[in-house]
């Protein structure tokens, strides 16, 4: 399967980015206007393409394309009126980390079966998923994608027509490894699958008229609706009309939460597994204050990821909080920047200085991560240039040292600025006057859940989950660690 390089804050490229967002709406309201104000709403976990099926006059009726949801649901460019009047159906928002960036490997997926029809909507990584698919092709299968979307859903399909709806899911997720938090449509019936380890966030929540499965709590929110619950690791939820009904959990020796979804991924004011995000930063940006104090003047964040951190430093170090730095909000919504010069344009386009604010100041700068780190080598440089007297990084999660096989774009070594080298020479290399990672130990802290409940895996080398030797081009490098 192929891999994008970074790519998801849009102006520069340097951002780690998520898979995508999932939603499922059943209940008596119009579904296509639930479904759409929550792909909306989790528009930042994906910004590629946009789809949503629904089940309408006996089939799943798809309607899908490039770009953000805005623009492939726009009446002025396409005809989507055929989705109206169904009361069940899924979405999806996309940005590739395993599959070409093609609309036919936008989601959701689609298939007609002996049971009827079958859609779904996935976020995170099947990491045997070319093992799975070379089994089934030599059985005579054929594939229309490069999506590892696609064999799920064949696996799926074809235990579902063999061994019926719940023993045929729970066929399949024997077979599937690695994350998958996803939305299955099987005619008219919604169905909620969670990985065994837990990788990626799924909730429920019931809304005025019904029920919205998500991917993040924000949804359910927009919809004026109430968190129920989280699906559990490893358990498939039917949503039905009277409530929810758990078909069964498969369970795991170990659960293993994305710690990147409280760092970066999910919104401030989203709650995954019973933790609130924003609070979480808050006390990540605490952390960073204890374990890396600095004599400096304000303290600023870099926008709009570090905002959060930052305000947590404030308030533990007692130094001022401040906006010192301006984000374009318009600028060129571009996935892949590849060259340095590009990147580097980029940035000067997104973010500009505000000059009375850092003017002679000794500043706290506070991200949520460092990846490559040109992104940050460029603001270092952006605030000398306003007169910024001091320049004192520091930064809301652990050096990124390793790939990640389970849903975010970080496949190769060469990507990450920290791999190989020490605190001191990252230091130099952005131009800062001192830099500070928060610990591992800090970060564990933060979140709240045991070490052996997080994924750590990009922290660490070492990965909840077997990965084959042939799943990533990038394993070879893995082994090397």
């Amino acid at each position: 399967m192929d891999s994008l390089p970074l790519g998801s804050d849009h102006t520069d490229g340097q951002k780690p980015s998520e898979y995508c967002a999932v939603v499922g709406y059943k209940g008596g309201g119009e579904a296509l206007d639930s479904l759409l104000t929550s792909l909306k709403t989790l528009q930042h976990r994906g910004q590629e393409s946009a789809g949503i099926a629904v089940f309408k006059s006996g089939s799943v009726q798809v309607h899908k394309g490039m770009g953000l949801v805005s623009e492939v649901f726009n009446p002025k460019y396409s005809d989507f009126s055929f989705l109206d009047g169904s009361r069940v159906g899924i979405g999806h928002t996309r940005y590739s980390t395993a599959g070409r960036k093609t609309v036919e490997n936008a989601g959701p997926f689609v298939v007609s079966s002996s049971v009827g029809y079958i859609a779904i909507s996935h976020n995170g990584e099947i990491t045997n998923a070319e093992q799975l698919k070379e089994s089934m092709k030599r059985r005579g299968a054929t594939f229309q994608t490069t999506s590892d979307t696609e064999v799920m859903l064949m696996e799926i399909s074809r235990d579902v027509n063999e061994f019926g709806i719940v023993n045929g899911i729970k066929q399949a997720m024997n077979r599937l490894k690695g994350a998958y938090s996803a939305t299955l449509l099987i005619n008219d019936r919604l169905f909620a699958i969670r990985d065994p380890h837990g990788f990626r966030p799924l909730v429920i929540g019931r809304l005025p008229d019904g029920y919205l499965v998500a991917s993040e709590s924000c949804a359910i929110d927009v919809l004026g609706g109430e968190l129920l619950r989280d699906v559990m690791p490893g358990e498939v939820v039917e949503i039905r009309e009277d409530g929810l009904h758990t078909l069964f959990v498969q369970a795991s020796k170990s659960i293993s939460h994305c710690m990147f979804e409280y760092v970066y991924f999910a919104r401030p004011d989203s709650i995954i597994d019973g933790r609130e995000v924003f609070d979480t930063r808050i006390e990540l940006g605490r952390r960073l204050a204890r374990e890396h104090p600095v004599d400096a003047d304000l303290v600023i964040p870099v926008p709009d990821s570090g905002r959060s951190q930052a305000l947590g430093y404030s308030m533990e170090s007692g130094i001022p909080y401040n906006e010192g730095l301006i984000k374009n909000r318009f600028s060129e919504r571009t996935f892949i920047m590849p060259t340095q010069e590009q990147r580097r344009n980029a940035v000067k386009v997104k973010l500009n200085a505000i000059k009375s604010t850092v003017k002679d100041k000794r500043v706290v700068l506070v991200d949520d991560s460092i990846v490559r780190g040109n992104t940050m080598k460029h603001i270092v440089d952006i605030l000398r240039r306003a007169g910024a007297r001091e320049i004192h990084v520091r930064i809301g999660s652990p050096e990124i040292i390793a790939p990640c096989y389970f849903g975010v774009d970080m496949k190769t070594k060469d990507q990450f600025i920290a791999a190989g080298r020490t605190t001191e020479e990252i230091r130099k290399e952005i131009g800062a006057d001192s830099l500070g990672y928060v610990s591992i130990e800090g970060l564990v802290d933060a979140i709240g859940f045991p070490a052996e409940s997080l994924c750590l895996g990009c922290l660490t080398g070492k990965y909840p989950v077997t990965i084959p030797g042939e799943r990533h081009a990038a394993q070879s490098e893995l082994e090397n660690f």
